[in-house]
This record gives structure tokens, C-alpha cells and sequence, in this order.
């Protein structure tokens, strides 16, 4: 018999065709990935496999151990407050072409889920508290991502707005909250984007998940939108076989499957519990998926691969620069000057984030960042532009760290070089005739081996050990504590030394995804200045674990050193270096230990001694200027002591170039808030109504979100949401609107008052003169960005349909209502900004529905 050649597969699929060749079988299997990063192939028909990857942050590819290295962008409400659809648009293009260069036809993102409250663990991976502006920045990076032939999978659908109980609990709100709220993000996506795959979200609303909510997913989706392209599951998030099938969630992710295995499914469909027609409908969603995946023209044999170029690294210092939001400047304090101008002048950079790179948040949105230039590095690298007239001195002030930090950037490997070895093994250590079969170089010690795999090993086999080690060199005598947390067991040893066991005793504790490992177990040992200590991590893998016995495949281990020191003491060492000191950069915030999928922050404060620190330093010295890394609002309690304030997100691979960039007026600050920051937690409308109760969460403030509720009760915020200061001053003026019952257009002048070059937002406000209901203060509807020259005017023009800058969702005609009236047109730099004001009339009510 002559052996069969697989034929190549065509440029595309003929569908129907291919629906009347599949077995019955074979369209079952087509409906929930092989694995975790692929959906099915079907040889017999050349009917490829798609490859997906996370995600929102970067394209990771489809490893979590020992990944290729990935560009990682600036957080969603990061790019969202450069308020900029063009860099939008840019950052989307980045990503589908490294999206190529990993192998991925599908990117995970981007996330459009509403910044509901502060606390909500997802917030930085969203973009914003109002649904048009993170509409629009989802609009344009799914545009971006498939200029290139990639496909973008919008997410989370929809109202996946906490981590907690997130897969179970039922979110109670109005049809009127959805639609205006929650829905509109996606609803303009879909308007002007139409990503090709959309990903549901974990929760239930009104009583029902949404991955088989007939309801929204095939009523409204499908029908009322028009939606043809496919709709996956996010990851374990199906609950059900035939109601999620009847609903039209075409793919459950990832596989094996546990809700669609062959037998069930086909008992279902041969008892007529499960409609043929269904079983065809879905498998044709995602021949569709492939025909689009083909477009990219990914190889089958493509090995990931990074992009180190200038060009990337261009863009991504670009957006961080603009995501930065300057918003505090009294005296004018920023910007710092890189030359002394009387002598030698002295720069303290003090705090927890000043040496660290806090490049993302944490969860399915983080990766291994091909660079990270931390804070220090960025604003080290402008004094030597200089000339070194201005000297830094450092202090670290404050602890960060959920757990002990992560040395894999200290310690020492065996190449000489900064990192880990790591050895692995089919035995336990002390096994006579060990056999050792793969080696790495690791640059972190938070490892998760989840997906780790080797062909050393039988298929499914999970048992495995790893030694991993590295030389310690303490900067400093005293005594070190070391850590050590698993999913598996773990000994950490010193020079041959026990100093952490967690293997013969593990307490549950919340490490690794969704808070599946160990606690950390701490132990102590005195280390001398300069000496070389050897440190080996024995690793066992999941198997070994005497917790869980369902740990994540090979499980993993996250181990630390740091020297010990009370909050005191390190407050008092930050508070001599600030006294020396001309000025003060204090670079605080929080990291992906604390803002995370899997878990909602349980306060809006800053962790541990920060505020102490803060008002130590403010104490000593007046000329302090506060760095924030945030996905979201934190706590200020501090505010009106510092002279400067700057927002700078979780900024990605050029994080510390960026914050150098705008403290030394290299870039003139144009970032505006993606969302209100409130003076405390209790301010913010969703206070009473967060996180699960028995498994339901009301969303009482109903369509009052963010600026929307802050205005309409009086409550005045922090920093208002849009608010964002320069180095120079801009003004708005001779506003034009043009109306034609269907378009408004609004033409400004912006006119740059200053002596700086620089860029403004313009932002547009609707609001109704006379309502039949109730309704916000004013809704944002469009807005644009512009560079002027100093001295200099420019145009910008701003347009929105009248139906879209009008409508409210009528719960009684379950329709959109544009009601006939006035309306004003609020135009300024800030919500609560707005110098220029016009109005309009409509001519008549109507009602819609549709995109």
C-alpha cells in the first residue's frame, strides 16, 4: 500500500463543502482546543490547527516556562491614557507582527472590561471607567492587530469586572447598565473593528453564565449585531455541553475538553437532545477561524522568535511617554534638569519601585519581557547625558514584596553570568545513579512549569525533579532571610545547608495561578559582605505535592532573599540619603503581586510602609517629586505634602526610559486619566456593591460609573477622570459644530499659549438639556489628540453620529431612544475642565438597535 502524503492546505476552505465531508465525529472535535494553545486539526481534509496566544501586555507564544522573550506594552488603561487612536492603532500593528513571529494566528486581547472599582484585580489590563473610551482604544488595536492578517479575540464578554469568585458569581444588573455601560465597549469595537473572535467571560449575569447565555450570545450577538465570527471560551470557562452549544460558544478552550468528550456529545446529538443543525453551526465558526488564521501565512514549522528592534523599542518608549500623566507640578519642580546649575547638584531616587521594573500586572497578562529598564536605570542614563554634574544617590525605603523578591537578576549562574541554573532529573536527589537529562538558564526564580515539557519524558508523565542553583554575593553583613513557596515540594539550601523545608510540612497559601500553592516558608541565615554563597533549590514536581494532587501539570517554584530590616530602619536609611539631597524622586506604587488575575486588592492603599515613607521624606525635605506605578487609583493620603506627582502605570519594557523621559522634560507630558482617581475607597460608587456575597453581586450604581456618579452627586475626586498637566499651557477656542440630524462635527483651535512644545487632548462631552430620565451630568462621546508647536494653533476636528451621541437604552422598548430635544456640547481638556459649550436640536424621537 502505497502511504498517504499529506497534501498542503489550501489559501482557503471551502465551508460547506467541508461541513457535508466531516463525520459527525470529527465536527464534535473541531468544537474545543487539542491543547492549551491550539484548536483541533483534521489531517484526512486539511484542515489546519490554530495557534492562539496571550495576550493584552505582549505576545507571550505558547510557553509560560523558559519563553522566548516578548516585547511587553504599556498596561490597558496605560495606552488608554495616551487618549491617542493613532499610537493605539500602532501598538495593535506591533503585536500582530510579533504575534507572526511566535506562530500565533490569534491574539488573546484586546481586554475592553469596564475599571468598575480600584479594587478589581483585571482593572490595569482594561482600559477605562467609560465605555467610548475604552471602546475606541479597543476599536483601534483590533484594527491594528489585523491589519496584519492576525486575528484579535475580544475580551472578556462581558462584565468580567472582579477576580472574586469570578467563574461563579451572578452579576445582578439592569438592562440599561449593560447595554450603556458594560455592552457599549465591545458594541463600538464590533461598529468599527469587527475583531474576528470574541472571548466570553467567566460570570453569570442575571442568573445565567454567559458562555451559554442564550440571551446575549445568540439574541443579541449574533442577531442584533449581525456577529458571524467566532466565540471561544476563556480558559475552563464552560460549565455546561448543550446549553453552552445551543447558545453558540463554538469553541471551549483549552483542551483536552472536558464539556464536549466524544461519547456524551454524541449520545446528545443521536437522542436528538443536541440538534444536528447546532452541532454544524458551530463547527462552521471555526472553519471560519481558519480561513481567517490562513490569512497570516504562518508556516507550520515556524519557530518563535523575539523582536529585538529599534523600531519596537521606538513604539513602545513612544506610548509609555504618552500613557504617563503628569498631575501634580507646584513651582514648576518638573522638569528636573540633567546639569547642576550653581555646582554639584544631588538627586535622591528612593522607594520600592525605584530599582525594581514593574513592567506589567500579573496573570495570564504577564510574560518574559525581552528588557526591563527600571525607573533608576532611565533616570541614571540622563544624568550621564549630562555630563554628570548632577549626582544620584539611592536608598531603598520602603518594602514592596507580597514575598521575598526575586533574585534571578542577583544571582550568579554557572556561565558566570547573571542568572540560574537549572538541572533536570528523572530521580529525587540522594537517588543512587541519578540521571540528569536537560539543562537551562533561567533569569528569574518565580518558576512555573506548568507547560513544561520534554521529550526526555514519556508522554503524561509529571514526575520530575529540578535542581536549580545559583552564587549569592550580599552587598551588606546582617542577617538574610530566604523563601521559598511551591505547587510540588521545594528545600532551599545555603553552602549545603537546610535554611527553608517546604516539603515535609506545606500549609496551603495563595502562590501560583489563582492561589493553588504552598505559603512561603521563611528561613534565616547571617551572610557576610562580598562573601559567595551557594544557593540550590531541590525542586520535586507536582506529583511530589502533599496539598493538591490536581496541581497544574509539573507545578512550579517561586524562591527569594533579602537581607532583613524592620520598616524603620529602612525608613531612617531613605531619610539621611533625603536630607543630603537637593531633590527627591520617590518611585512607589505597586507591582503584579498585589494587582493580579486571580484575586481582587482588598484595599485601595499602597502595601506596607509607602505613606510612612512618603511623609518621612517629606519631613526632611520639600522638593519631592512621588513616581506612582499603578494599574489603577491608589490611596494619597500623602498628596499635599510632595510638590510633583506622576502617574506612570505598569509601563512595559521601557518603563524607567519613559518616566525619565517625562521627569527630565525629554517628553512634555500629555497623558490624561483613563479614570477617576478618588481622594478614598469609599468615595467610589461601586463601595457598597463589590466583590461576590454567596455568590451575587449587585451593581447598584447601575449606569453611574467612574465621572458618571462623581458628577452627578457632587463628590469631588481626587483627579478627575481626562485630567492631565503639561509643561506648557494650551487653549481651546472657536468651537464650530456642525449638525446634519445624522453626524456631528466639532471643530476646535488649540492654541499652545507656552514657551514648550507639546501635545493636548481634546475632549467632547454630550449631554441632554432636558431629559425624560434621569441621565448623567454629561457623557464623553469622542476625542482627539494634537501636536502644537509653541506659540502655534492647530485645528482638530471631532465627529459622532447623533444617534450614538443621544441615546439611552429604553428597558420598557428594550431599544436604543434618541429623544427629541436640545442637547449640549461640552468641549474641554479635562471632565471637569470644559471652556467651550454649543448646543443642537433634534428633530424627532426615534428608536434602533443594532451596531
Amino acid at each position: 500500500m502505497t502511504p498517504s502524503v499529506k497534501q498542503p492546505v489550501p489559501k482557503e476552505l471551502d465551508i460547506e463543502y467541508l461541513i457535508e465531508q466531516l463525520t459527525i465525529e470529527e465536527k464534535v472535535s473541531l468544537l474545543a482546543g487539542k491543547d492549551f494553545w491550539h484548536t483541533q486539526n483534521i489531517d484526512r481534509l486539511n484542515i489546519p490547527s490554530v495557534r492562539v496566544s496571550d495576550g493584552p501586555n505582549g505576545i507571550r507564544g505558547t510557553k509560560f516556562f523558559n519563553s522566548v522573550p516578548s516585547n511587553c506594552f504599556p498596561c490597558g488603561t496605560g495606552l488608554a491614557a495616551t487618549f491617542n487612536k493613532e499610537v493605539l492603532l500602532q501598538a495593535g500593528e506591533l503585536m500582530g507582527k510579533e504575534a507572526k513571529m511566535k506562530g500565533a494566528h490569534v491574539i488573546l486581547g484586546p481586554t475592553c472590561n469596564i475599571v468598575r472599582s480600584p479594587l478589581g484585580g483585571r482593572a490595569f489590563e482594561s482600559y477605562s471607567e467609560d465605555p467610548v473610551l475604552s471602546g475606541h482604544a479597543a476599536a483601534n488595536v483590533v484594527k491594528g492587530i489585523q491589519n496584519q492578517n492576525v486575528v484579535a479575540c475580544l475580551k472578556h464578554f462581558v462584565a468580567n469586572d472582579q477576580e472574586h469568585e469570578r467563574k461563579a458569581v451572578d452579576e445582578i444588573m439592569t438592562e440599561r447598565a449593560l447595554r450603556e455601560i458594560y455592552l457599549k465597549p465591545f458594541h463600538i469595537a464590533m461598529r468599527d473593528a469587527y475583531p474576528k473572535a470574541l472571548m466570553t467571560a467567566y460570570n453569570k449575569i442575571n442568573g445565567v453564565h454567559v458562555s451559554q447565555n442564550k440571551k446575549i450570545l445568540q439574541d443579541l450577538l449574533r442577531g442584533e449585531w449581525g456577529y458571524t465570527g467566532t466565540v471561544m471560551s476563556d480558559w475552563h470557562g464552560v460549565y455546561s455541553t448543550k446549553e453552552s452549544l445551543d447558545a453558540g460558544l463554538n469553541l471551549e478552550m483549552p483542551g483536552p475538553t472536558r464539556f464536549r468528550q466524544q461519547v456524551p456529545t454524541l449520545h446528545a446529538i443521536q437522542t436528538n437532545e443536541i440538534h444536528t443543525d447546532v452541532i454544524d453551526d458551530n463547527a462552521r465558526a471555526i472553519l471560519r477561524l481558519v480561513n481567517e488564521s490562513l490569512k497570516a501565512g504562518i508556516p507550520d514549522d515556524v519557530i518563535e522568535s523575539p523582536n529585538p528592534t529599534k523600531e519596537a523599542s521606538d513604539l513602545l518608549r513612544k506610548a509609555g511617554d504618552e500613557s504617563i500623566v503628569l498631575l501634580k507640578n507646584e513651582n514648576n519642580i518638573l522638569p528636573l534638569s540633567k546639569t547642576a546649575v550653581k555646582g554639584q547638584e544631588k538627586i535622591a531616587v528612593i522607594g520600592p519601585n525605584a530599582k525594581a521594573a514593574q513592567d506589567s500586572g500579573g496573570g495570564s497578562a504577564s510574560l518574559n519581557a525581552a528588557y526591563k529598564i527600571t525607573p533608576y536605570e532611565g533616570i541614571e542614563s540622563k544624568i550621564i547625558e549630562g555630563g554628570n554634574s548632577v549626582s544620584l544617590d539611592y536608598s531603598l525605603g520602603a518594602f514592596l514584596d507580597r514575598n521575598l523578591p526575586d533574585v534571578g537578576n542577583t544571582l550568579i549562574n554557572e556561565e558566570g553570568k547573571k542568572g540560574i541554573t537549572a538541572k533536570f532529573y528523572k530521580q529525587a536527589p540522594g537517588a543512587a545513579d541519578r540521571e540528569h537529562f536537560e539543562t537551562f538558564t533561567l533569569s528569574t526564580s518565580k518558576i512555573f512549569l506548568s507547560d513544561y515539557k520534554s521529550k526526555h519524558l514519556k508522554p503524561g508523565q509529571l514526575l520530575f525533579y529540578a535542581d536549580f542553583h545559583g552564587i549569592y554575593i550580599p552587598d551588606e553583613t546582617g542577617d538574610y532571610e530566604f523563601g521559598a513557596s511551591c505547587l510540588g515540594t521545594a528545600q532551599l539550601f545555603v553552602d549545603d545547608e537546610l535554611v527553608v523545608d517546604n516539603k515535609t510540612k506545606q500549609v496551603k497559601g495563595d502562590a501560583f495561578f489563582l492561589g493553588l500553592g504552598t505559603r512561603e516558608e521563611r528561613g534565616v541565615k547571617k551572610l557576610e559582605k562580598g562573601k559567595k554563597y551557594n544557593i540550590r533549590v531541590e525542586f520535586g514536581s507536582s506529583p511530589t505535592f502533599t496539598l493538591n494532587k490536581a496541581a497544574l501539570e509539573g507545578g512550579g517554584v517561586f524562591f527569594g532573599i533579602r537581607m532583613i530590616s524592620t520598616a524603620e530602619a529602612a525608613i531612617a536609611k531613605a531619610v539621611a540619603v533625603a536630607k543630603e539631597a537637593d531633590k527627591v524622586i520617590l518611585v512607589v506604587g505597586i507591582s503584579k503581586e498585589w494587582e493580579s488575575e486571580g484575586f481582587d486588592r482588598p484595599t485601595m492603599d499602597i502595601p506596607g510602609a509607602t505613606n510612612e515613607l512618603v511623609d518621612a521624606i517629606t519631613a526632611v525635605n520639600k522638593n519631592v517629586i512621588v513616581v506612582n506605578q499603578s494599574g489603577s487609583p491608589v490611596t494619597l493620603p500623602w498628596i499635599n505634602k510632595v510638590q510633583g506627582f506622576v502617574q506612570a502605570w505598569y509601563g512595559g519594557n521601557e518603563l524607567g526610559n519613559t518616566i525619565a523621559d517625562v521627569l527630565f522634560g525629554d517628553y512634555n507630558p500629555s497623558g490624561k486619566l483613563s479614570m477617576t482617581f478618588p481622594k478614598r475607597l469609599q468615595d467610589n460608587p461601586s463601595y457598597l456593591n463589590f466583590a461576590s456575597t454567596h455568590g451575587q453581586v449587585l451593581y447598584g450604581e447601575d449606569i453611574y460609573v467612574g465621572y458618571r456618579y462623581y458628577e452627578k452627586v457632587g463628590v469631588e475626586p481626587l483627579f478627575p477622570f481626562g485630567y492631565g498637566l503639561s509643561y506648557t499651557t494650551f487653549e481651546l477656542k472657536d468651537l464650530v459644530v456642525e449638525y446634519d440630524q445624522e453626524i456631528i462635527n466639532a471643530k476646535v483651535s488649540v492654541v499652545n499659549t507656552g514657551k514648550v512644545d507639546g501635545a493636548e487632548v481634546v475632549q467632547l462631552y454630550v449631554s441632554q438639556v432636558n431629559p425624560s430620565i434621569n441621565r448623567p451630568v454629561k457623557e464623553l462621546k469622542d476625542f482627539g489628540k494634537v501636536f502644537v508647536k509653541a506659540g502655534e494653533t492647530k485645528t482638530l476636528e471631532l465627529s459622532v453620529s447623533v444617534k450614538e451621541a443621544t441615546s439611552f437604552w429604553n428597558g420598557y422598548k428594550n431599544k436604543w431612544q434618541s429623544e427629541k430635544g436640545k442637547y449640549k456640547i461640552s468641549v474641554g481638556n479635562s471632565s471637569d475642565n470644559i471652556t467651550l459649550e454649543d448646543e443642537f436640536e433634534t428633530s424627532k424621537t426615534y428608536f434602533w438597535l443594532g451596531l
